[in-house]
């Protein structure tokens, strides 16, 4: 009986051509092909079945073309139909039919990893963690023996959706016992362990698992990598690992992901000292140059980010650029234009707009020009830099904050506080919801001692964002520094700090509200803890009069001086010392 064939006499010829074409784009054409040789004696039913299989996928009817797939790939023992039964069953949602199909593949290929990783992936898409032990254990001793190891190593990828994390690193403890104690395997064995318990919260077994690994190869970024990952979920124990590690042949790659997290901690010092280190050590290795060279200029010190800029420059133009790896264009741009304010704090304005004009991203032109307008009003055309900014164009709201807050800024910076204040009070009403632009209108207010609406402003952000903790931490030090309502500016720096807790300028606040308070000490304390977390010159300020006040003069002068090293020109520390007349 010839069950296929009214369907497709009823099926348009043209038709049949176009899911001919599909079935190739799928990579079945050659299947279809092949079974329709006069060597089969079953090749046109098989043909009609699989066109029909599909034509059902395609049409609606996805569970009938799933049966009529799947019957054809046992009949035929064909990988690609097995496939494309599963892919039938998932587009379906259909969890269950693919984990059929995948199993039904596995039993009639036992030898296939394709069909294994299928039934993995299923399992653990139908949170069924507790049937991977068998199917993880096969992926492993399936595996060629160069490529073990990578492949254990790949495994806690597969639960990272699971929900019992617990259960799922058990497992797969279970799946490795053998592969632990295996002088090729143990490594990675170890390091996957780890991963698998630090995703099931487990830090103190992740450390331990860390530890094994590292002890059976010193040299390796596996564990290291796992220390990394351990410190992120603040286990500082880890950290002696890391150190370990970098006293080998440490890859830079890792001591740039662990120079990072120390800037992430705020550990700006350390950061900085390990980025010295890696380029020491890696001469050539280009982002390390990079951020070395950001984190110094952040810190004002051009004597190390000048360099640094210029070697990654060097770095990355003479790289030959491949598909593989294209020019890092937005790393470039960075140096270009850190390079132009280099050249600018010297008033080399020459030199400053030459590293502009190297810029060539179309989306990093409207920062060049933004820098450009810098150019020009230090030269005393303030005026012509705002019409410059002005004049650019604006392809989407974002681009018409930015001239706002370009504007504003750059009228800040000329102390023209009138004109500032009213480039912000227009873009608030531009962008009511934008706290942002409200804080920097706040921050303008007081320099023109409009406290009442300074506070206004501020009080406003709190009510809309209570962590926004920039908005208690002005108002907390503005009060402080007037000498006002001391225990209210106490309590509103501390809630700052209970949003971004240890951050050294908030904490610089703190000391300063409670030098106001009389509290020498702990203002002596707070003050020195945040200058060693961030040396800055405004914290350098504050620090040195707390110590002018409690009568150690020399130490002032001391903190002075390296403030003055940071930033000769900080506004806070230029006041400072003109109040107090000293002369450094």
């Amino acid at each position: 009986m010839d069950y296929y064939g009214p369907m497709i006499r009823f099926t348009r010829f043209p038709l049949v051509l176009t899911l001919l074409y599909a079935l190739a784009g799928h990579g079945h054409a050659a299947d279809i092909k092949s079974l329709s040789s006069p060597q089969s004696a079953i090749s046109g039913e098989l043909f009609y079945q699989l066109l029909l299989g599909e034509l059902n996928a395609r049409g609606g009817e996805p569970g009938t073309g799933y049966s009529l797939i799947l019957d054809a790939a046992r009949k035929t023992k064909d990988a690609k139909l097995f496939q494309r039964a599963v892919e039938i069953a998932l587009m379906a949602r259909s969890g269950d039919s693919a984990l059929l199909a995948a199993r039904a593949w596995k039993q009639t290929l036992p030898d296939s990893r394709d069909a294994n990783r299928f039934i993995i992936q299923i399992l653990t898409g139908l949170n069924r963690t507790a049937d991977l032990v068998e199917p993880l254990k096969f992926e492993i001793s399936a595996a060629p023996a160069a490529d073990r190891s990578v492949v254990i190593l790949s495994i806690p990828r597969y639960f990272s959706r699971v929900s019992d994390k617990t259960l799922a690193a058990s497992l797969v403890e279970q799946a490795l016992i053998k592969y632990t104690n295996a002088p090729s395997t143990a490594l990675a064995s170890w390091t996957t362990i780890g991963r698998m318990r630090l995703d099931a919260a487990d830090t103190e077994g992740a450390l331990a698992a860390a530890r094994k690994a590292q002890a059976i190869d010193a040299n390796s970024e596996y564990p290291a990598l796992l220390a990394l990952a351990l410190m992120n979920a603040k286990v500082r124990p880890a950290e002696e690992l890391l150190k370990k590690y970098f006293s080998g042949n440490a890859k830079p790659e890792v001591e740039m992901e662990y120079a990072r997290l120390l800037l992430g901690e705020q550990r700006f010092v350390e950061g900085l000292a390990q980025l010295q280190a890696t380029t020491r050590k890696h001469p050539d290795y280009a982002p390390a140059w990079l951020i070395q060279g950001a984190l110094a200029l952040q810190d004002k010190n051009d004597a190390i980010a000048e360099p640094s800029f210029l070697r990654y420059v060097e770095l990355v133009t003479a790289a030959p650029v491949s598909a593989a790896k294209p020019e890092p264009e937005r790393g470039l741009t960075q140096a270009y234009l850190s390079l132009a304010q280099i050249a600018e704090q010297r008033k080399d304005y020459t030199q400053a707009d030459a590293w502009l004009q190297r810029i060539g991203s179309a989306e990093d032109r409207f920062n060049a020009q933004m820098r450009r307008a810098a150019l020009l009003a230090q030269q005393g055309q303030l005026d012509v830099a705002r019409l410059l900014i002005r004049s650019q164009p604006e392809n989407s709201p974002a681009d018409a904050r930015l001239k706002i807050t370009a504007e504003a800024q750059l009228l800040r910076d000329y102390k023209a506080y009138k004109a500032a204040y009213e480039v912000l009070a227009e873009a608030t009403s531009r962008f009511p919801t934008d706290l942002d632009l409200f804080y920097d209108m706040a921050m303008v207010a007081e320099k023109l001692d409009k406290l009442e609406d300074m506070e206004r402003l501020l009080r406003g952000i709190m009510a809309i964002d209570p962590k926004y903790h920039h908005a208690y931490n002005a108002l907390g030090y503005s009060l402080a520094d007037r000498n006002l309502r001391l225990p209210e500016a106490r309590q509103l720096i501390q809630k700052a700090l209970e949003y971004a807790p240890g951050d050294p300028f908030i904490s610089d606040s703190l000391g300063w509200v409670e030098f106001r308070s009389g509290n020498f000490d702990e203002a002596l304390r707070i003050l020195q803890a945040a200058y060693a977390t961030k040396p800055d010159a405004e914290i350098a300020a504050h620090l040195g009069e707390v110590l002018w006040r409690m009568d150690r003069r020399p130490e002032a002068l001391e903190a002075w001086r390296a403030g003055a090293v940071l930033n000769k020109d900080n506004e806070t520390l230029v006041e400072t010392l003109k109040r107090l007349r000293v002369t450094l």
